[in-house]
């Protein structure tokens, strides 16, 4: 089964990321999205853990509790916020089905329906394709990008927050669960981007002190005009490497953007860094892909 030609894997190698048309049905994405529903059904969240989602500042890690509940998450299925959904008394003001930004960070060893799409004949076949002898799975995440407040996610590498030595050796896989447009936000790239290196990394502080993280570096700042849309439809999915620069606007659509993502490491040869905020625990070592 090959998901990928050779001027597939040759484009994802010189411009950082691949759309790639229907990798899912649309009756699996029904599916994925139905068995959310019914994990957000049974949502119970502590009141000091209903934390707002911000890929700009991490709001979300400026209380104790707060950064424990996110630190904590790599083995778990945890629940992160949009702005605004709260009042002061911490009492939803939207249907809580509307009141996500992501759960994350292991639907992939908990639940069965995404563990099956992470390690499926398909996703094996691109990882093969790709030339990755020995791949992990990192962490997973259902992302909402809810419709009228989906928040921006700003311009990023992901390498920033999963680091490797050497780097280049983490892909996110993202898959369009509902159309991905330019109106719900879609996501942007600039082609090339991840030839360049990071600036910038996310870092656990040492043991005993707060905050639990810190960067260390700082972002470019980035031209607009360099950036390209990547638009993609319910069941397609975009292959990210983990330098590209990329990023996608606020939601202010009435149409939502639900999207099933998942990052894979060549674990051959590389040194995952201990100063991650995401480390692999006894209870759940990170996954071999093709097991």
């Amino acid at each position: 089964m090959d998901v990928l030609k050779e001027q597939d894997v040759q484009k994802y190698w010189e411009e950082g990321y691949l759309v790639l048309e229907g990798l899912l049905t649309p009756a699996e994405c029904d599916a994925l999205r139905q068995r959310m529903s019914e994990i957000i059904e049974r949502m119970d969240v502590p009141e000091h853990c209903r934390i707002q989602f911000s890929t700009d500042h991490d709001e979300q890690l400026k209380t104790q509790g707060n950064a424990d509940y996110f630190i904590t998450s790599g083995d778990k299925i945890r629940f992160f916020f949009e702005k605004g959904v709260f009042d002061e008394k911490g009492d939803f003001v939207v249907p809580r089905e509307r009141s996500l930004n992501k759960v994350g960070h292991a639907l992939h060893a908990h639940e069965p329906l995404y563990k099956a799409i992470t390690h499926s004949p398909k996703v094996q076949s691109i990882a093969k394709k790709l030339d990755l002898i020995n791949p992990v799975i990192l962490q997973s995440m259902y992302i909402f990008k809810q419709p009228d407040i989906g928040g921006e996610v700003t311009p990023h590498q992901d390498a920033t927050f999963l680091y490797t030595e050497p780097l280049g050796r983490v892909m996110g896989v993202w898959i369009a669960l509902e159309d991905a447009t330019l109106d719900n936000g879609c996501l942007w790239f600039i082609p090339g981007s991840h030839k360049s290196g990071i600036t910038r990394r996310m870092v656990r502080t040492p043991k005993g002190t707060f905050p639990l993280t810190d960067f260390v570096g700082r972002e470019q700042n980035y031209d607009e005009k360099l950036f390209i849309p990547a638009p993609v439809k319910k069941g397609g999915a975009v292959l990210i490497h983990g330098e590209v620069v990329h990023r996608s606007a606020e939601n202010t659509s009435a149409s939502s953007r639900h999207v099933y993502t998942f990052h894979i490491m060549e674990s051959h040869n590389t040194c995952w860094s201990p100063e991650n905020w995401l480390q692999p625990t006894e209870q759940l070592p990170f996954p071999c892909l093709y097991t």
